[in-house]
């Protein structure tokens, strides 16, 4: 920071002192405030829909490896027990759709997922630290117009022995206003239409992260489809009768009755 800069900042965080202890005046520019907390509200909100977005693709992928996984311990249950029975071809069968799937995830979604969703959320975000330099940057200048209002105002109601400190006084004022003015009638002209243009901005994306969920759901639905004509439709029909559960709780039964459980 230079010698400048830093008796500027000494000088606005003494003029900030001041102004809480209420002895300058501070500009209140409603307009203002109002849009910059609805620019907070959408900062805000983006930012978590980045780490929701990121958060969400992280479990499609630990999903997908987690049935991998899962595939591979039922394929090795049942094809120890007998290669050549109907569990462990329905087993097999189950592994191979889940390994599709999961290669699926690279092969086919994860590109459209980056440039349609990551990609468009990354960018707006990338927005907020400009904006928010410009905001920062009408405060440093709000307090500038302020110390100068302030100290033109104790002339005009004390007038000094030198008469070149109040033209002075004058002039510093009106160009303080005028920087401060420019920068403050920016941000509230244009922090509306940057909220007005999220909507247009995210309809691709909202729309390519529904396609995205429908082609996976049918996918998975396909290649388990798939699996079930390895079981009887008696499976079916007992799973949607309830009776599924009861046959669970019969082995443990059975398993119970076992010394070596422990009769647990």
């Amino acid at each position: 920071m230079s010698w400048s800069g830093f008796k500027k900042s000494v000088n606005r965080a003494g003029t900030t002192l001041l102004q809480k202890t209420g002895q300058v005046e501070r500009t209140i520019d409603r307009e203002f405030a109002d849009e910059e907390a609805k620019y907070r509200t959408f900062e805000k909100e983006t930012q978590s829909l980045q780490k929701d977005a990121k958060h969400y693709w992280d479990a499609m992928y630990g999903m997908t490896s987690a049935q991998a996984r899962i595939a591979g311990t039922v394929e090795t249950f049942y094809g120890a027990a007998d290669r050549t029975s109907e569990g462990a071809m329905a087993a097999h069968a189950y592994k191979s759709a889940i390994e599709e799937l999961d290669q699926s995830i690279s092969r086919e979604f994860e590109v459209p997922y980056r440039t349609a969703i990551s990609e468009p959320i990354g960018k707006m975000c990338a927005y907020f630290p400009i904006i928010n330099e410009h905001i920062n940057k009408r405060g440093k200048k709000m307090i500038d117009y302020d110390a100068a209002r302030a100290r033109l105002r104790k002339l005009i109601d004390k007038p000094s022995e030198d008469p070149q400190r109040l033209p002075r006084a004058q002039a510093e004022n009106d160009e303080t206003k005028e920087a401060f003015d420019l920068l403050n009638n920016q941000l509230i002209e244009e922090l509306p239409i940057l909220l007005d243009q999220r909507i247009p901005f995210f309809d691709p994306s909202f729309e390519a992260m529904i396609r995205l969920q429908a082609k996976f759901a049918e996918e998975g639905y396909e290649k388990m489809s798939g699996v079930q004509r390895y079981f009887d439709d008696s499976v079916r029909d007992d799973y949607a009768a309830g009776q599924l559960d009861a046959q669970v709780e019969g082995v443990l039964q059975e398993m119970r009755e076992l010394t070596i459980c422990g009769g647990q």
